[in-house]
């Protein structure tokens, strides 16, 4: 952890014993009574907090808030809902990296039960996040939303967006660097590749068709490619 993140509700409170960020801070840290520590509110300001106490109550500090955190960069992924082992690779990296969103959908090739696992239902998928803010020293979480489809997603995408569809078998060109200038969608398909009806939508929708090269790459492997192909041109 390079930021120890509280809720904004934990803000009053020590963090128990049994909390991984208080065994983070006493036992990789070394922090002791009087030591500092940087720590952060979720998608809150950044600042210092200073250990107070250590006991059987847990670990007490005081939270000096700082300045704000940068935005993230205005990039919104639509990724066809993956197995969860995936899912959870996914969120960690695409959120150290800075996005603005992430929609997961349900595609035509998709394997329908990947929506039932405990990944989603238990709210496990939110310390993903957590520990992705955390290793890139941000407060900031994307936003995360699960649509029925693709056509869902896109009409969730905000107005103006730049659309780019990662394809390996009928993009035209190589995906390239894009400028920071206005939002863009990242759109990736499932395992077994975009239905005939996915890729006619993306293109009725405005997307243009790109791939990653000649190599087949696991899904959260091209995420992550390509958000540093994009963000290497900002």
């Amino acid at each position: 952890m390079n930021l120890i993140l509280l809720e904004a509700g934990e803000v009053e409170s020590p963090l128990a014993p049994s909390d991984p960020r208080a065994a983070h801070l006493i036992r990789v840290l070394r922090r002791r009574e009087g030591d500092t520590f940087d720590a952060g509110i979720v998608n809150g300001p950044m600042g210092k907090a200073t250990v107070v106490a250590i006991g059987p109550g847990g670990l007490a500090f005081r939270f000096e808030a700082g300045g704000e955190p940068p935005q993230p960069d205005p990039i919104h992924l639509l990724i066809a809902l993956p197995r969860p082992q995936t899912a959870r690779k996914i969120l960690n990296e695409a959120t150290s990296l800075g996005v603005a969103s992430i929609r997961f959908f349900r595609s035509e090739k998709g394997e329908p039960g990947y929506a039932a696992s405990t990944l989603w239902r238990s709210g496990e998928w939110r310390r993903h996040l957590l520990d992705g803010a955390a290793q890139a020293f941000d407060t900031r979480l994307p936003e995360v939303v699960h649509d029925a489809g693709l056509a869902a997603s896109v009409a969730g995408l905000p107005p103006g967006c730049r659309r780019v569809g990662l394809d390996n078998y009928e993009a035209p060109r190589r995906l390239r660097a894009i400028p920071r200038a206005p939002p863009l969608a990242l759109a990736f398909g499932p395992e077994r590749g975009w239905s005939a009806a996915e890729r006619s939508m993306l293109r009725q929708e405005g997307f243009e068709l790109a791939h990653l090269g000649p190599r087949v790459l696991r899904t959260e492997t091209a995420v992550v490619a390509a958000l540093a192909v994009v963000k290497s041109g900002a």
